[in-house]
């Protein structure tokens, strides 16, 4: 094993072909916060060659709990522009699209184009988060989208099924409300958890765009979210999902 090479490791457990695969996919992550900032990372450090961020928000001072771009040094910042230079940083050669735009019906279809092989919808507002994934399914992307993490702290709770299966998860039980308008039931893998939200952990807010609530978080909890996130894209492009682990 060539311990000068960054991808050995990965190379070992997956096999060549695999990395491979992996360099050769593009996978786009919309909302690079809490969850999506961690799924995006661990796609880059298991060698996916082709990233793109859409985020068009900034780095705050509540981020600092909980997402990987948020630092005291990146105050102010971009999102999608921090995180592009951490993960240019860990793999200089990585093909890297930042897009600092706001998800809606308009620029949907424009960001969506050409080929990626699978998106990872992190958004964690209702409206744009409805029309990616209405626009994802009818175009027969393969997405996996995270449900809420705030509000929750057992991360024993967190799997991962179809979206009509997914259950006790007030922001799942809307995002299918709205789906089913459009005639969309099942067909999208969802990250989610059953834990329940104690309602004092939730606060009303106005003059935000598309949020009515703030919810209270902890720092591991987006993270372990974003991390299966990208698990499932890893094992569903190499067809790692599909192997059975032998007995022992």
């Amino acid at each position: 094993m060539n311990e000068q090479n960054w991808k050995s490791r990965t190379e070992l457990l997956l096999g060549t072909e695999s990395v491979s695969v992996l360099n050769n996919a593009h996978v786009l992550i919309a909302g690079v916060g809490g969850v999506g900032g961690f799924a995006a990372e661990q796609l880059c450090r298991a060698g996916v060659g082709s990233l793109t961020l859409v985020d068009n928000d900034i780095v705050q001072p509540t981020n600092l709990n909980r997402q990987i771009a948020a630092l005291n040094s990146t105050q102010g910042r971009l999102k999608v522009e921090v995180l592009g230079d951490r993960l240019r940083d860990i793999n200089p050669e990585i093909n890297l699209n930042v897009l600092s735009d706001y998800l809606d019906a308009d620029t949907i279809p424009q960001i969506l184009k050409g080929k990626i092989d699978f998106i990872v919808d992190a958004i964690d507002t209702l409206t744009p988060k409805v029309l990616l994934l209405k626009y994802a399914s009818g175009k027969g992307y393969s997405v996996v989208s995270s449900m809420g993490s705030g509000g929750k702290t057992d991360p024993s709770l967190i799997t991962s099924d179809d979206i009509s299966n997914s259950h006790h998860c007030r922001f799942a039980y809307m995002i299918r409300k709205y789906l089913h308008r459009y005639g969309i039931r099942e067909g999208i893998t969802v990250v989610y958890s059953p834990e329940q939200v104690v309602k004092k952990k939730v606060v009303e807010v106005t003059g935000l765009r598309n949020k009515r609530s703030v919810v209270g978080t902890i720092s591991y909890m987006p993270a372990i979210f974003g991390c299966l996130c990208a698990a499932i894209v890893v094992r569903k492009l190499t067809g790692l999902e599909n192997i059975t682990s032998p007995e022992t």
